[in-house]
């Protein structure tokens, strides 16, 4: 499998957990790529009529041209960790996207508060995983 796109708020200590979660299920860098939302990569991947509503959150962008938002993202970069990430991702595709896009709605409205910004775009991304960050 090629890696797919994770786009995420910059600004966002929650999206910037996420990426962290991510890169730590992933130590090969065999799943995930990473960008800024409405970063250059952002623009030039995600078709104009795609980005128009599109959720301030982290954004998936699969191999088959797929975008995921809210907990559709969520829950296919959980199943693609796999193991029990795998399975969670899985059951929570099961509950209907109108409830868990509701929940995710909900957190994404206290994020900033809830969770810290960063200091600096990528205050703790180790030297050998910043190639796996496109701009």
């Amino acid at each position: 499998m090629s890696p797919e796109l994770v786009f995420y708020d910059g600004d966002c200590g929650l999206c910037h957990r996420t990426v962290r979660f991510l890169l730590a299920r992933d130590p090969d860098g065999s799943l995930f790529r990473f960008a800024p939302l409405f970063g250059e990569t952002f623009v030039r991947e995600i078709p104009e009529s795609a980005r128009e509503g599109i959720a301030d959150s982290v954004i998936v962008l699969r191999r088959d041209g797929v975008v995921l938002q809210r907990a559709g993202g969520v829950f296919h970069a959980l199943r693609r960790i796999g193991g029990v990430w795998g399975t969670l991702g899985t059951l929570g595709g099961w509950v209907p996207s109108g409830l868990t896009d509701w929940g995710y709605d909900r957190v994404g409205a206290v994020r900033h508060r809830l969770f810290k910004r960063p200091t600096q775009a990528c205050p703790v991304t180790p030297a050998e995983q910043r190639g796996r960050f496109v701009p």
